[in-house]
């Protein structure tokens, strides 16, 4: 292989690579569709990433709802592979954030991360209600809701999904996943972003959600859980919040979480 062909194989490595960052969880064939590429081709280069431990095959929750056959293969970023995603403008944001911190405290952070999340907040419940009116779905339909509210969170960057979970069982709902997250470099450290996420996406679909997992706190896919029966309920009050949110904890001496932004909220 020449220089030139070395250069092209490695240019298209990449393109796969952010595919899977703005896409995962996403299987092969999919890729090549979107890539215009062969399938061999994809799977080529999805092995040459897996080696590097840039993504790894995703694993389906427990009770999601599968055709026929085996599943097929998809794949997310690793954190290492979301780490390439970082500019030197996250740096930048990050430092800004500590400083912030430091000079006004962790509740200046707490009211910056609801503040940039409420415009997020306005443009996705604009684009929940279009899609809705589009395809003629009530307002209340929480599982219409759900996957309108996913597509409104892909395009503003997150690659989110929404599927059915434990269907027929007493913890039936829907698993609102996003397989990237365009503010993690400064989640990770401040979670403040998080929760102010995970109160957006209540407030959107007006029930109670679960956070289960973060791409800030090393996991390879945020993950929130929407409970089918709480429809009608509202947005969780605050005592509610507490209980019904594993990972965010009160912010004690006491560490409890695996977020690694507790640590320096018990500081």
């Amino acid at each position: 292989m020449n220089l030139v062909e070395m250069h092209q194989e490695s240019r298209t490595r990449d393109r796969v690579r952010r595919a899977v960052g703005e896409q995962g969880p996403v299987t092969a064939s999919t890729l090549a569709k979107e890539l215009g590429l062969t399938p061999a081709a994809v799977r080529r280069h999805l092995d040459a990433l897996g080696t590097a431990g840039l993504i790894a095959e995703h694993v389906a929750p427990a009770g999601a709802r599968r055709g026929r056959g085996r599943p097929a293969r998809a794949y997310v970023l690793t954190e290492l592979g979301q780490d390439q995603f970082r500019t030197a403008y996250d740096d930048v944001a990050t430092a800004a954030l500590h400083y912030l911190a430091d000079s006004l405290g962790g509740e200046a952070v707490d009211s910056f991360a609801a503040d940039q999340m409420s415009g997020l907040e306005e443009r996705l419940r604009a684009r929940v209600e279009e899609i809705l009116a589009e395809q003629g779905t009530a307002p209340d339909d929480l599982d219409a809701r759900a996957q309108a509210l996913a597509v409104a969170l892909s395009a503003e960057g997150y690659a989110a999904s929404a599927r059915p979970v434990g269907q027929g069982t007493g913890l039936a709902g829907i698993q609102l996943c996003q397989g990237h997250c365009p503010v993690r470099s400064v989640a990770s450290e401040f979670r403040a972003f998080c929760d102010a996420e995970t109160d957006v996406i209540s407030r959107i679909l007006g029930v109670h959600v679960q956070r289960l997992a973060t791409l800030a706190a090393g996991k390879h896919v945020c993950t929130t859980f929407v409970p089918t029966g709480a429809l009608g309920t509202g947005p969780p009050t605050d005592e509610e919040r507490a209980r019904a949110r594993p990972y965010v904890i009160p912010r004690t001496t006491e560490r409890t979480t695996d977020h690694p932004a507790d640590e320096r909220a018990t500081r």
